[in-house]
């Protein structure tokens, strides 16, 4: 991965980072200010041998070298109980040898003959008594041994050459490292954590996205919109909110798809159900009636219709009706009140749908609806759990799948492709639903803001939402 990508990754994922940051600072945060703050002493050592002072040159060499060579010994003296216990008596300490010994360590500069004892403890008095203890202790332990027997003189002398300080901070916690330290830490692990979700994400999410995933271009990206239940119709917007404004896009974008046709027919589908299919072809048949053009939408989803729901429109007649010749084409039609879009709902649900939709009957109902509509929307099931879509797409002049933001994967949006191929039908484009708001401009990619305006200059309403009801209407619906 390049440098870019990386960026692309923290751009996606920058509230993950921020919070796996926050939250590692806030751990640290809460143990840096309720620990018990621990002081440090420290008291020196300085080991010498008898024969240091002799008589010659070399006899001080090697009374140097050997007590070099025994220092280190020395030091693990510290982790003895019998030590400990020494100490924990001329000090009166309440507190057992084993847990004296994990307050106190020894260490040894190299190439001297140096020992430093360091003591921990919440009390800076008592640690630089437990460390002056230690010394004095340490040191008498060593003559101890060193004294051979019979002998009343020790063969190396040990001196406290630095007596025990006083501490004035502690060493632990020390709030501006560990601060410091969680922060770092935290954004590492949010960025690691960022790289791995977007390594193991597939969603669609990007224009990058699609078009590594499809040879269809993206046709437009509609926003998420929290008011989209109470509101799913863009009729109920105002003119200039960004959701109309990313239909009116989408409509500009689909006029250039098949440019010389005099009709078209496109259906609108998706991978998986859920993914805002029904919603987009509505709209997008409003949008388009908006402008002028006789559009019919055609409700083709036979098993779960939604579309005649949510234009408020009777779905007792429809497809299914006409497609058995109980009604007529004319009779069956019906027109969105405020709009001038003409609708053919589903009808009843039948138990074949798949067979009515390639039928005969249905291939004369869409040449009938060429006659008198200049687009067509046709709001189909999904692709892979029927095919009831390609079979439409295969009548028409394309397919127009609906995939939405991070929940679509790019495997299913393939897979959707790969259906369409198979019945010979083309996928014109792809619709990019519910992409997250970005700030400073509409909804997703740069669509849906400041067309026809200078920014921030809309004009003021004149006119309030739009209420659909129900209407019957019998021949061609206007085109106003």
């Amino acid at each position: 991965m390049e440098l870019r990508d990386y960026l692309r990754i923290l751009r996606r994922r920058w509230m993950l980072v921020l919070t796996s940051t926050l939250i590692v600072v806030a751990a640290a945060a809460v143990y840096t200010f309720t620990v018990t703050p621990m002081y440090q002493s420290t008291a020196k050592l300085f080991i010498s041998s008898s024969a240091d002072g002799g008589e010659t040159v070399s006899g001080a060499f090697q009374g140097a070298q050997f007590s070099q060579q025994q220092v280190t010994s020395y030091a693990d003296f510290v982790r003895d109980a019998d030590l400990a216990a020494v100490v924990i008596k001329d000090l009166s300490l309440s507190m057992t040898p084993s847990a004296l010994k994990e307050h106190v360590t020894a260490t040894v500069t190299p190439n001297t003959v140096i020992i430093a004892l360091q003591a921990q403890d919440a009390s800076p008095t008592q640690a630089q008594a437990i460390a002056q203890g230690y010394a004095v202790a340490l040191a008498d332990q060593i003559r101890s041994v060193e004294t051979p027997v019979g002998e009343t003189e020790p063969l190396v002398r040990p001196s406290v050459t630095s007596d025990a300080t006083l501490p004035t901070t502690p060493v632990s916690p020390q709030p501006a490292r560990s601060l410091g330290l969680a922060f770092a830490l935290g954004l590492l692990l949010g960025v690691g954590l960022a790289v791995a979700r977007e390594l193991l994400d597939t969603t669609v999410k990007s224009v990058d996205d699609v078009r590594e995933t499809t040879d269809a271009p993206l046709l437009g990206a509609i926003g998420f919109d929290s008011q989209i239940r109470s509101q799913p119709l863009v009729t109920s917007l105002s003119s200039h909110a960004p959701r109309a404004e990313a239909f009116r896009v989408l409509r500009t974008n689909l006029q250039f798809v098949d440019v010389d046709a005099t009709t078209k027919v496109f259906v609108v589908t998706s991978a998986l159900p859920g993914e805002g299919k029904t919603t987009t072809s509505v709209n997008l048949a409003i949008t388009l009636a908006q402008a002028g053009q006789k559009t019919l939408l055609i409700e083709c989803d036979l098993r779960r219709p939604k579309a005649a729901v949510a234009l408020e429109v009777d779905n007792s007649v429809g497809v299914t009706t006409v497609l058995l010749g109980k009604v007529s084409f004319d009779d069956a039609l019906q027109e969105h009140a405020g709009t001038g879009l003409a609708v053919l709902a589903s009808g009843a649900v039948p138990p074949n749908p798949a067979e009515l939709l390639q039928s005969r009957a249905m291939a004369d109902l869409l040449e009938h609806a060429k006659d008198r509509f200049d687009t067509i929307i046709i709001d189909a099931p999904p692709l892979l759990p029927v095919t009831d879509a390609a079979l439409l797409a295969s009548q028409a002049d394309g397919a127009i799948v609906v995939a939405a933001h991070g929940r679509t994967t790019r495997e299913q949006l393939a897979q959707a492709g790969e259906r369409l191929q198979q019945v010979d039908a083309a996928q014109v484009g792809v619709v990019l639903n519910m992409t997250p708001a970005r700030r400073g401009q509409g909804y997703g990619y740069g669509y849906g803001y400041g067309y026809g305006y200078g920014y921030g200059y809309a004009p003021p309403e004149t006119t309030g939402p739009k209420k659909s009801t129900r209407k019957r209407t019998r021949g061609a619906p206007s085109s106003e």
